[in-house]
């Protein structure tokens, strides 16, 4: 299993739905309007790497409201 963080940036006042319409889609564990230079921030899953880049370019990125993400896959050191 392949976890990771995606920082979101969304257009102004959109935060709020863009994390709505994200916690609905499958394989996203949690989505939360934050402050700061980001303005949603999901954990997600996926079997493996390329499945993860799936739901973050097929699914994600297709929300409306969305400027900008960038995926931080999560290691175990």
């Amino acid at each position: 299993m392949v976890q990771a963080y995606i920082l979101i940036q969304t257009e102004v006042g959109k935060a709020s739905a863009v994390a709505g319409a994200i916690s609905d889609i499958p394989g996203v564990i949690q989505a939360e309007d934050v402050t700061g230079p980001y303005d949603v921030i999901v954990r997600a899953q996926a079997e493996t790497v390329d499945e993860l880049g799936r739901l973050v370019v097929a699914r994600i990125q297709q929300v409306e409201g969305i400027t900008r993400t960038l995926t931080c896959p999560v290691v175990h050191l």
